[in-house]
C-alpha cells in the first residue's frame, strides 16, 4: 500500500469525453496521484501503453509504453512477416468517424506504401471533428461514401477501434460480411500451418475460443476442418480472454468483430529458442516470432488485426471471395424481446441453454429438433429489461421461423411470470 498509485487515461472522439477526462484529471490530482493523461487514443493503444508500463523491466517486456512505440513496433513487425510478399489490390478502412481514423492514418506513415510494393490503404469516414458523425448510419451494407468496387476488400472499425469485420460486394452486386467468426477461423489455420512448418506443432496447443452466438458452420469447420478444439464461453471479453490464456496459442474473436490471440510464456519460448534445421523451417520461425508482436495481445485491436489479416490474404494469396469459400454460414436471426424482469432468465452451458423459467428451455430444443440444423437460445440482455434469442438454421426461411417462435415462448414464459407475481 505504500507503493504510489500510478494511473494512464485516454479518451476517444465522443462528445462527453472532454468532461469525463477533466474530472477524472481533478480527481486524481486531489488524491496526489502519478498520472499521465494521454490525450486522443484509441482504447486498444491504452491497453498497449498499460501492458508496457507493467513489464518495463521484466523479461516479458512488451514494448516502447508510447503512442509512437505502438507504431513503431506493429511496422516492424508487418514489414518482418511481409518480408518479400506484396499485398495485393487495395483496402478501403471505413473508420465510423471515430478516433481511429486519424490513428490509423498515422500508422500509415510507418508502413511502406503502395509505391514501396506496401500496403495501399484508403481511409474513409475519418471526420473526428463533428461528434454526431460518430457510428452515423451504421448498417450491414457498405458505407454509403465508400468508393469500392466489386470483389475490393474493405474493412470497418468501430467507434474506438477495438471491433474489426471486413466484408466485400461480390459480382451480383450482393454485400458480404467477413466476421469475427471469420477472422478467428483465417487466423487459427494460418498459425496452425506455420507452427507445422517450424517443426513445433507437436509441442503447442492451439485453441479457439468463440461463445453461443458463433455461427454454427464456423464451429464445425474449426472441429472437423481445422481439427483444433473449440470452446464456447460466455458472451464478454472477459470470459474468452480467461479461456485463451489456458492454451498455448489462444484464439478468441466475438463475431462482432472483437478480439485477439494470445501466447503462452511457453509458447514464446518455444519460438524463439527453436533452431531451425532448413530455410523453411527459419521462415514460418521468422513469421511466428513476427506475429507474437504485430498481434496486440493486451486487448482486441481492430487495428492491429487488420495488418494480421492484410499478412494473411498475401501468404495466402487470397481475396475476400477465396476466404469467404473456407465454408458456408448458416443463416441466422437475432430478435430482440422486451420482458417485464429479465432476472428471471437464468442461463448455463454458456448462456446456451436456460435453467429457468422453469420448461422453456425443454420447449426451445423442441422446437429446434422440429427443423434442419436448427439451434437457437435465449439469453437476457445485461443492461437493459430486454432478451435476446438466436436462431439458425439451414434455410433463411426456416432460421425466421425458428426464432419468431422460441421468441414467442420467451414472451408468454415472462408474461406467465408476471400473473403468477401479481
Amino acid at each position: 500500500m505504500e507503493n504510489p498509485a500510478r494511473v494512464v487515461f485516454a479518451r476517444d472522439t465522443r462528445a462527453s469525453g472532454s468532461r469525463l477526462a477533466g474530472v477524472l484529471n481533478a480527481a486524481l490530482t486531489a488524491t496526489e496521484v502519478n498520472f499521465s493523461d494521454l490525450k486522443f487514443m484509441t482504447t486498444p493503444q491504452l491497453h498497449y501503453v498499460v501492458r508496457c508500463k507493467n513489464t518495463l523491466g521484466t523479461q516479458y517486456e512488451y514494448g516502447e509504453p508510447t503512442e509512437q512505440g505502438y507504431y513503431e513496433k506493429l511496422a516492424k513487425a508487418f514489414k518482418g512477416v511481409m518480408r518479400g510478399l506484396k499485398v495485393k489490390g487495395s483496402l478501403t478502412v471505413d473508420c465510423a468517424n471515430g478516433v481511429g481514423g486519424p490513428k490509423l492514418r498515422e500508422l500509415l506513415k510507418y508502413l511502406p506504401g503502395p509505391e514501396e510494393g506496401g500496403i495501399d490503404i484508403k481511409v474513409i469516414n475519418d471526420d473526428v471533428i463533428n461528434p454526431d458523425s460518430l457510428n452515423f448510419d451504421t448498417k450491414q451494407r457498405a458505407p454509403p461514401s465508400s468508393k469500392a468496387a466489386a470483389l475490393d476488400r474493405c474493412a470497418s472499425l468501430d467507434g474506438d477501434a477495438d471491433r474489426l469485420v471486413y466484408y466485400f460486394v461480390d459480382e451480383s452486386n450482393v454485400f458480404r460480411l467477413l466476421d469475427g467468426d471469420r477472422i478467428a477461423t483465417l487466423a487459427a489455420a494460418f498459425i496452425g500451418d506455420l507452427t507445422k512448418n517450424a517443426g513445433i506443432a507437436q509441442h503447442l496447443k492451439i485453441g479457439i475460443i468463440q461463445t453461443a452466438y458463433a455461427n454454427g458452420a464456423s464451429t464445425e469447420y474449426i472441429e472437423k476442418v481445422l481439427k483444433l478444439p473449440s470452446v464456447c464461453t460466455n458472451t464478454g471479453v472477459k470470459h474468452l480472454h480467461h479461456a485463451a490464456l489456458r492454451y498455448d496459442v489462444g484464439v478468441y474473436f466475438e463475431a462482432n468483430g472483437h478480439g485477439t490471440i494470445t501466447f503462452s510464456e511457453n509458447a514464446l519460448k518455444i519460438i524463439k529458442s527453436t533452431e531451425p534445421q532448413s530455410p523453411a523451417q527459419q521462415r514460418a520461425l521468422e513469421c511466428l516470432q513476427g506475429l507474437t508482436d504485430l498481434i496486440n495481445q493486451a486487448v482486441g485491436d481492430a487495428i492491429s488485426d487488420m495488418l494480421l489479416v492484410e499478412a494473411i490474404l498475401a501468404h495466402k494469396g487470397w481475396t475476400p471471395k477465396e476466404w469467404l469459400c473456407t465454408y458456408t454460414d448458416l443463416p441466422s436471426r437475432l430478435v430482440r424481446v422486451e420482458v417485464a424482469d429479465r432476472s428471471i432468465f437464468k442461463a448455463y452451458d454458456a448462456e446456451r441453454k436456460l435453467e429457468s423459467p422453469a420448461g422453456l428451455q425443454l420447449k426451445i430444443e423442441s422446437l429446434q429438433s422440429r427443423y434442419n440444423k436448427g439451434r437457437s437460445f435465449a439469453r437476457a440482455s445485461g443492461t437493459e429489461d430486454a432478451v435476446r434469442v438466436y436462431a439458425e438454421a439451414a434455410s433463411r426461411s426456416v432460421a425466421d421461423d425458428l426464432a419468431t417462435r422460441v421468441a414467442n415462448a420467451v414472451r408468454d414464459a415472462g408474461a406467465a411470470k408476471e400473473i403468477l407475481q401479481s
